[in-house]
C-alpha cells in the first residue's frame, strides 16, 4: 500500500483543514496517511480533531511504515526539520508553504489540493540535494547532517573569532570574523546569501565558505568542490563558541577540531510538474520586475 507521511509544526497556520483535505483525498485512492505525533496531538487539543490516523514520533517509527512520500507543511524551516526523520531512507519530500518566503517549500497553500493530485498521479521529478556531514565533534548532535549549512559563530557579542581552515589538509585561510558559514547549493539562498555569498544551482557539486562580517574586506566567499574535506579550529577570547547544523545548535570548546565533509546520501526534494529552481528563484527574488513608474 502506498503511504504518505505528514510533518508540520504546531502553529495556527497549519490548521486541521489541511489534514482533513489530505485524508479525504487519500482515502478515495486507498492510500495510507501517517502523521507526526506532536502535530497530531496539537490538532486534537486545539481543533478537537478526531480522525483516526496512525502517528510517528521518531526516525525509527517513520522508517517502519516505509512511506513513499513525506509532505512538509510549513516553511523552509519545517522542511529542514524533516531531515531528522528522513535521514538516509531516501523518502522524497514535498514542501507546502503555509508561511512566508521559501525556496524549499515551493508549493503555495492555494495550490494545495492540486499539488496532492499531482503527487498521487506521479506528476513530478526528484531533485537530489547534497548534504553536509559533521564528522567531528561527533558528540555535538544526535543527527549530524545539514541540508542548508553548518555555521561557526561566536557565543557572545564580544570580540571576533579567528577560524583556521584547512581544505584536504592544505591550509586555506585564517578567517578573522564574527563567524563562518559552510553552505550547500541548497543553503546558498539562505544565511550565506544574506552575508554576501553567491547563489548556486542545486545540482552544482560545490560548497560555499562565506565569512560573517570579516575583519579584512579582501576576504570574500569562496566556492569549493564538495569532495573536499574541511578541517577547522576556532580561536577566540571566550572558552566556548557555537556550531549549528541548519536550525540545530550546540556549544563548541575553543580550539576543538571541526571536520566537515559531504554526506554519503542525499535529500530527495519533490518538484511537481511545472516547478523548477529557476522559476522559484525568479519569483521569490522578484527578478525581472520593473518597479519604475
Amino acid at each position: 500500500m502506498t503511504t504518505f507521511a505528514l510533518y508540520a509544526r504546531c502553529v495556527k497556520d497549519n490548521s486541521c483543514d489541511y489534514v482533513k483535505t489530505l485524508s479525504t483525498r487519500l482515502v478515495k485512492e486507498g492510500i495510507q496517511l501517517i502523521i507526526h505525533k506532536t502535530y497530531f496531538d496539537f490538532l486534537k487539543k486545539e481543533y478537537q480533531f478526531n480522525l483516526d490516523i496512525p502517528t510517528f514520533a521518531s526516525h525509527q517509527e517513520l522508517k517502519a511504515y516505509k512511506p513513499d512520500y513525506l509532505i512538509s507543511l510549513g516553511g523552509d524551516g519545517t522542511m529542514l526539520e524533516t531531515l531528522d526523520y528522513i535521514r538516509d531512507t531516501g523518502v522524497p519530500v514535498l514542501g507546502i508553504n503555509t508561511g512566508r518566503l521559501g525556496f524549499l517549500a515551493g508549493v503555495y497553500k492555494e495550490e494545495y489540493t492540486n499539488a496532492i493530485d499531482k503527487l498521487i498521479h506521479k506528476r513530478y521529478t526528484i531533485d537530489t540535494r547534497s548534504l553536509l556531514c559533521l564528522k567531528s565533534p561527533a558528540h555535538a548532535f544526535e543527527v549530524n547532517y545539514a541540508l542548508n549549512e553548518c555555521t561557526l559563530i561566536k557565543k557572545d557579542s564580544s570580540s571576533m573569532l579567528s577560524i583556521d581552515v584547512h581544505a584536504n589538509d592544505i591550509f586555506l585561510n585564517s578567517y578573522w570574523a564574527d563567524g563562518l558559514i559552510i553552505a550547500t547549493p541548497t543553503g546558498s539562498t539562505a544565511y550565506s546569501l544574506s552575508c554576501g555569498g553567491p547563489i548556486l544551482e542545486p545540482s552544482s557539486k560545490n560548497f560555499i565558505l562565506t565569512p560573517i562580517a570579516p575583519h579584512n574586506l579582501n576576504v570574500r566567499p569562496i566556492v569549493i568542490n564538495d569532495e573536499i574535506e574541511l578541517k577547522m579550529k576556532i580561536k577566540g577570547r571566550d572558552k566556548q563558541n557555537l556550531i549549528s547544523l541548519d536550525s540545530k545548535q550546540a556549544t563548541l570548546a575553543n580550539e576543538e577540531e571541526i571536520v566537515l565533509k559531504k554526506a554519503d546520501f542525499c535529500f530527495n526534494l519533490i518538484n511537481l510538474e511545472g516547478q523548477n529552481f529557476f522559476n522559484t528563484l525568479r519569483n521569490k527574488l522578484m527578478w525581472g520586475l520593473d518597479k519604475r513608474n
